[in-house]
């Protein structure tokens, strides 16, 4: 009897987050279109693409997500990565607005196997690397840039609103820029402060993790190159 209760309050729990779930995405799709955001106030607008850019990093965005974990892996020192994560974050913005404004139109079949290669690069870097060198930040940068036209499909599909055209944008970045942010501090909080003064740090944490987030990236560049 025991345990049909407890079935039956499973079934109920799982019932109820479905439901709010779907509540969610039909008010997400319901208040994207450029048409229906017409009558909704600014600040409204703003929140919404603010959880917009947050939630295409987390939880949807899991190539940027291995892109951020592997710029922490090499130097877990909060306040490296966030220079790299703000030099990422500059970059995209920029190639994200250019896009969004119509000066560049990136073809999506070029732009996301590039995202997917530009992951396995620093995977191999990280592997291949003892410490930190000062070009990463550079090229971090131009990977930004890569991104944001990634970022740029996605805007393109969700639509901006014409009068609210560059809140929607700024809170955009500002929701990616949180998300990045929350990997940091996750990754900080699981490994970093925990095992980063570790003399296996490297041997026995970050190759092999690179090595995974490695392989499934390479996977990523030839499924995105040849099957899509």
């Amino acid at each position: 009897m025991q345990e049909i209760t407890t079935a039956s309050s499973v079934r109920r729990k799982f019932q109820a987050t479905l439901t709010v779930l779907l509540v969610f995405a039909g008010y997400t799709l319901a208040h994207t279109g450029r048409n229906d955001l017409s009558g909704i106030p600014r600040t409204e607008i703003g929140f919404i693409y603010l959880k917009l850019g947050f939630t295409h990093i987390v939880p949807l965005g899991l190539d940027h997500i291995f892109f951020v974990v592997c710029l922490y892996l090499l130097n877990p020192k909060l306040k490296t990565v966030f220079w790299q994560a703000t030099a990422f974050t500059v970059a995209h913005s920029i190639t994200l607005g250019l896009a969004m404004y119509g000066y560049i139109s990136p073809p999506s079949h070029i732009v996301e196997p590039m995202i997917a290669l530009s992951i396995f690069y620093v995977a191999i870097e990280n592997i291949l690397t003892d410490k930190l060198k000062p070009t990463r930040i550079v090229v971090v940068f131009l990977f930004g840039l890569l991104h944001g036209m990634g970022f740029a499909g996605v805007l393109t599909e969700l639509g901006l609103p014409d009068k609210e055209f560059v809140t929607a944008l700024i809170t955009f970045n500002v929701g990616v820029e949180l998300g990045q942010i929350s990997v940091i501090l996750a990754c900080f909080a699981l490994v970093g402060f925990w095992f980063s003064k570790k003399t296996w740090y490297k041997n026995r944490i970050v190759i092999p993790a690179s090595v995974v987030i490695g392989i499934i990236a390479l996977y990523w560049t030839i499924e995105r190159t040849f099957f899509q």
